[in-house]
């Protein structure tokens, strides 16, 4: 073993984070966790990481799973197609090797969803193969380390720092250095102001030598955020024992939040005013024969997303005379309280807190 993973695996048997997927060699429980984790912090990670292994012990229990209830689990965490794809990676594994999880880097990255990073961490922590990880840490780590100065989110950059990581991992236990690779950059060679004094490679760091470590890892080109603006509809009445009840509707495929559920919305150019939506197709096509009364009043956010910003207004309209003959196909009527069956969004979870109680009688 190098000098170089010795020290490592040295200070991660000593420093690493406690965490339940790292006392296991189950990769069905790796990979759970390797899924959750992507964009996504451990703190927060951790509960739903908890929740989904207690839910779904074993993969042919979430291969049969519902999808809803499955995105039930998952609401909050965003990206929900990793949620689905998991899903559907679950059933190939019940189909092709009959609920047991393929044990090789060739067979894992052929799974739904499963890309070289969480092929390679499956394939070296719970097979011991020696593949691996190149994470966001991991590229940051070692491009410090090795002084590379070109954009490690291209391809180039991306090959560089994996066949830097490779020769390192010579020699050494694979899933131990990888889990220390990825831990040392999450926890102490960290995104700004690092403690590069009282770095255990302070010796050998490139980038301290040549103090350049708050420039390193170079990134090229920002991402370009797509602006969309989104005008909700809060439609709703009182039944007869005076409770709210509300419309939502499912999201396609093609688009964010597929298969979650939304309010009903207008998409546009633009934030309406309440003299645009009262005159749009829309609202004369599905809302104005119910008798609206719309609040003097919208509420306002803007929710961002890795390639997009939503530009959201939410309309509050009370159906004075609601007609179901008349209601849209696509419309779910459901209360405050059972609305909680059917995932939603954040954005939308979180206006829902706002707007039901102060509509209560």
């Amino acid at each position: 073993m190098t000098k170089f993973s010795t020290h490592l695996t040295n200070w991660y048997r000593n420093n690493a984070r406690d965490l339940p997927w790292r006392n296991t060699r189950n990769p069905y429980q790796i990979w759970i966790s390797e899924v959750i984790l992507q964009q996504t912090r451990i703190n927060q990670g951790l509960a739903y990481y908890l929740r989904f292994v207690d839910r779904f012990p074993t993969i042919d229990l979430l291969a049969n799973a519902d999808q809803q209830e499955i995105l039930l689990l998952w609401q909050g965490l965003g990206y929900y197609s990793r949620a689905r794809n998991m899903h559907e990676a679950a059933k190939q594994v019940l189909k092709i090797y009959d609920g047991v999880f393929p044990s090789t880097y060739d067979q894992i990255i052929k799974l739904k969803g499963v890309g070289e990073y969480t092929a390679a961490a499956i394939a070296s922590i719970a097979f011991g193969e020696p593949k691996v990880v190149v994470d966001g840490n991991v590229l940051r780590f070692l491009s410090r380390l090795h002084g590379y100065t070109q954009p490690v989110n291209s391809a180039r950059g991306k090959t560089a720092i994996r066949e830097i990581a490779e020769k390192l991992l010579q020699d050494a236990e694979p899933a131990i250095f990888n889990q220390a690779l990825m831990e040392f950059g999450a926890l102490y060679c960290v995104p700004r102001n690092p403690d590069c004094i009282n770095c255990i490679f302070s010796n050998s760091c490139q980038a301290l030598a040549l103090g350049i470590v708050n420039d390193l890892p170079v990134k090229s080109k920002k991402i370009v955020v797509k602006k969309r603006f989104l005008n909700y509809l809060f439609l709703y009445y009182y039944n007869e024992n005076n409770q709210i009840i509300f419309f939502i509707q499912q999201r396609g495929k093609g688009d964010i939040w597929h298969g979650l559920f939304d309010l009903p919305l207008i998409e546009d150019d633009k934030c309406y005013d309440f003299d645009t939506l009262t005159t749009s197709e829309y609202w004369n096509e599905n809302i104005s024969s119910h008798e609206p009364v719309i609040s003097t009043t919208y509420k306002d956010f803007t929710h961002q997303l890795t390639h997009q910003q939503l530009n959201t207004r939410f309309f509050t309209v009370k159906l004075e005379n609601y007609n179901p003959l008349l209601t849209k196909k696509e419309w779910v009527e459901v209360t405050f309280e059972n609305h909680k069956q059917y995932p939603t969004s954040r954005l939308i979870e979180n206006y829902l807190t706002i707007i039901i109680p102060s509509l209560m009688k």
